[in-house]
């Protein structure tokens, strides 16, 4: 027979069938999510502190947090003495907050969410590629061979829209419209957006579909090892693992001094857009952030052109 579940962790099943049912998340973020809740029960067992979630008061939280800021990051490893990164705390913290927040719409009595603050993290300068550096990136791949040809399309879709890696080889041929050069997604939250190519982004589609000469609906696939006409389409679709590493190659071939990675290529193509004189709100909607905050990472192009007005106009007015 098996143990009775308690009370916390059948309210944290609860919450995950919430986030998976209502609210369409991602496996990847349903599982981060199980991971930093699980963390939190466990703790909880350890220290022999009540699974009634009435009982979970600031004082908990606060040991917790304590717990949580000396917890070492590698627990297994002799020599790697550090602790979880702040970021890192911060997606625990958010998880329980996310948690309590469902909690109390579902009228339970619990710690309001709002009396738990997040910790101050560092923000990191945005990691992005000049102009020169993007364009020696898409023309790093070799185009005689049908893989090279996927390669530069992936490439030049990826700088095009700012897609997400997950989003990029989640694309469907059937999908994108290239005479049109849109395309719908679903992105992180099951958030649809609208997605442009550019003229050469949708020419080298063009061209790597052109050069295909099977039936798979994936937008891109992968072109070694065994595959059959009878091939499940997704066991020839490429993952996303396998797209960090093309991009990783190609930079390498480019002789890049930035470790780019696809994510880097959407920082870029924000970077680019703002570069040209688009607005925030317009970066936003194009990158699929469900709030401009998340956009506002790139206020380091904004902060380039305040110091260009800066130096052309400061001390120019006279005495």
């Amino acid at each position: 027979m098996s143990a009775q579940l308690s009370d916390l962790q059948k309210k944290i099943n609860g919450f995950l069938e919430h986030l998976e049912v209502e609210k369409g998340s991602s496996p990847l973020t349903l599982r981060n999510y199980r991971h930093y809740l699980k963390r939190f029960q466990n703790w909880i067992r350890t220290k022999n502190f009540s699974e009634d979630i009435e009982k979970i008061d600031q004082e908990v939280v606060r040991q917790y947090r304590l717990y949580l800021s000396r917890l070492r990051a590698h627990p297994n490893s002799d020599k790697d003495k550090a602790t979880l990164s702040k970021k890192t705390q911060s997606y625990h913290v958010i998880a329980l907050r996310s948690f309590l927040k469902w909690l109390v719409k579902n009228d339970y009595k619990v710690l309001a969410p709002d009396k738990i603050d997040l910790p101050k993290v560092e923000s990191k300068e945005v990691k992005f590629l000049s102009g020169g550096q993007v364009d020696r990136l898409l023309n790093a791949p070799s185009i005689s061979k049908i893989y090279g040809r996927r390669d530069k399309a992936i490439l030049e879709v990826l700088f095009s829209t700012g897609l997400r890696v997950s989003e990029l080889v989640a694309l469907d041929r059937d999908k994108v419209d290239l005479k049109r050069r849109e395309f719908g997604v679903i992105g992180k939250g099951g958030r649809a957006r609208v997605v442009f190519l550019s003229g050469r982004a949708a020419k080298w589609v063009g061209d790597y579909l052109g050069a295909r000469e099977d039936d798979f609906k994936p937008l891109f696939i992968r072109h070694k090892g065994k595959i059959e006409p009878t091939t499940p389409d997704e066991k020839v679709r490429l993952s996303p693992r396998s797209v960090q590493r093309l991009v990783q190659k190609y930079v390498k071939r480019a002789k890049l001094p930035v470790k780019a990675t696809p994510h880097v290529l959407r920082h870029s193509f924000a970077t680019d857009l703002l570069m040209a004189g688009a607005d925030l709100r317009s970066v936003q909607e194009m990158l699929g952030h469900k709030n401009v905050s998340t956009t506002q990472i790139y206020t380091h192009v904004t902060n380039k052109q305040l110091k260009n007005v800066h130096e052309a106009f400061h001390g120019k007015g006279g005495s």
